[in-house]
């Protein structure tokens, strides 16, 4: 296993600073992995920074309580791709799932598609699933299965409930082959890390990565 290209190497605190971003991106260039996930005011200097390595540049949209307009989502959308980010890692309507408003979810995802299927860029939809029922996260994977969406994201890491493998499990039963699976929120260990692949996800988003590998580093030099 290349653990290192599972991770998004993550700092989405709110008093995230440029010096930290920074850091970050040196890290995950050095490390090799997937991608950095980092506030949307910073994905510039990331992307200048980064200019020449293969890790990618995420950043989040509606983050991280999910219930902005449906335009405002869009026009965020537009600003980061600009900014040259390549993955957008979008927390959906909440509210509108709680309220039953899955028409409102329709019209959110088909409004956001279009920017970035225009772009060819990577879109995560988060489903904040530690506060869904299963049978809402169900719902959840049967609406988006029907577009192309490349990601469902477990966590924001905002709430009470980041990922678990209850969740992850779920979201591959659910969701079609081609939809991957972020698995992100509270997850610190390496063992969390091969628990939730194991249960399915093909991505993991943390701020732990370094202790991850070093854990992983000594466990596979044994």
């Amino acid at each position: 296993m290349n653990l290192a290209t599972y991770i998004d190497h993550t700092i989405l605190k709110q008093t995230t600073t440029v010096s930290e971003v920074d850091k970050v991106c040196v890290e995950a260039s050095m490390a090799g992995f997937y991608a950095v996930c980092i506030p949307p005011k910073y994905v510039a200097g990331a992307r200048k920074l980064l200019d020449g390595s293969r890790v990618k540049v995420a950043t989040v949209i509606g983050f991280p309580l999910g219930y902005n307009a449906t335009d405002v989502k869009v026009r965020e959308i537009e600003d980061a791709l600009d900014m040259g980010a390549d993955e957008l890692d979008m927390v959906i309507d909440l509210c509108a799932l709680k309220s039953g408003d899955w028409k409102q979810l329709t019209r959110e995802i088909e409004a956001c598609l279009k920017p970035i299927e225009a772009s060819g860029k990577l879109l995560k939809i988060i489903v904040e699933s530690g506060m869904l029922t299963d049978s809402e996260l169900i719902s959840c994977c049967q609406l988006y299965s029907r577009y192309d969406i490349d990601f469902m994201k477990t966590s924001t890491g905002f709430s009470g409930t980041g990922a678990t493998v209850h969740a992850v499990r779920i979201m591959r039963e659910f969701l079609p082959a081609r939809i991957g699976i972020k698995a992100s929120g509270g997850i610190r260990t390496f063992d969390s890390v091969k628990e939730l692949i194991d249960a399915g996800a093909t991505r993991i988003g943390c701020s732990s990565s370094l202790q991850i590998m070093k854990e992983f580093k000594a466990l596979t030099a044994m």
